[in-house]
């Protein structure tokens, strides 16, 4: 069963969600998808100055914009994975959320990157997997990309693949998912948004990868459009790189030493 999997690349106004949120739906208007993975804070911006500034704009998971997309996806029948700046308590978290018609589940940042940290809280949520349209879909956001902890992690507990929404300023996660896909055997689609915010110029290139790392689609540094593709997710089930050997049964944990500090 295919799964058709798309990406939106945004030029979001600072602290505009309801306009901002607007202009993605318009994108994915143009499109059928089963799945749709939008950027890191698509509808609020990213460069906060202060913790008051991103309270401001934070809303709890059960809030307006998760309602907004949950009656999206069930109007159109779809899954859709958006990051927001998440309000729990007297914490703020750099979250995404998972939304179908029946359900919302969301992620917490796990790796906070630069200025963030004046403002949220490392995630505590765990890496986890869901069904999706007949697929198993994880989630990492931005920065959790140089962690190849985290996608390996997703992809062990089954994932088939991996919605990355992201506000990349450095210029290496393009490049570093196709090795995350590859390594791990997995589709991956990075949403990121393009222009600059308050000194920060983003680098766009959204992308969607294959499972061998190859790019099934790329968008460009500076437009702001979707891009759907139809995949095969089962073929993300096969581990194998060779005849004799599967990624995932050839590993031996036992003598990594992996190191808790």
């Amino acid at each position: 069963m295919e799964l058709r999997l798309g990406v939106v690349q945004n030029h979001p106004k600072f602290l505009k969600a309801p306009g901002n949120l607007k202009a993605c739906l318009e994108l994915m208007d143009k499109h059928e998808a089963d799945l749709w993975v939008l950027p890191e804070l698509f509808a609020s911006g990213y460069a906060f100055k202060t913790k008051a500034e991103a309270a401001r704009c934070a809303e709890r998971a059960d809030g307006p914009l998760a309602s907004l997309l949950k009656a999206y996806a069930a109007q159109r029948g779809c899954a859709i994975v958006a990051g927001f700046p998440e309000k729990a308590g007297a914490r703020l978290y750099n979250s995404a959320m998972l939304v179908t018609a029946a359900k919302t589940r969301v992620y917490r940042k796990t790796h906070i990157f630069g200025g963030e940290k004046r403002f949220f809280a490392p995630g505590d949520t765990g890496l986890w997997v869901e069904d999706v349209a007949g697929a198993k879909v994880g989630v990492m956001i931005c920065f959790d990309w140089f962690f190849p902890e985290a996608a390996r992690t997703l992809a062990l507990r089954g994932a088939q693949v991996i919605a990355h929404p992201s506000n990349l300023v450095l210029p290496w996660a393009p490049e570093g998912m196709k090795i995350r896909s590859l390594e791990n055997r997995v589709f991956s689609a990075t949403a990121n948004r393009v222009g600059a915010e308050r000194g920060l110029r983003f680098i766009g290139q959204s992308q969607i990868v294959s499972p061998n790392g190859s790019l099934l689609a790329r968008l460009g540094h500076e437009e702001t459009r979707a891009a759907v593709v139809a995949v095969d997710a089962w073929t993300a089930k096969d581990k194998k790189v060779h005849p004799a050997n599967d990624l995932f049964a050839d590993r031996r944990p036992s003598l990594y030493g992996l190191a808790k500090a």
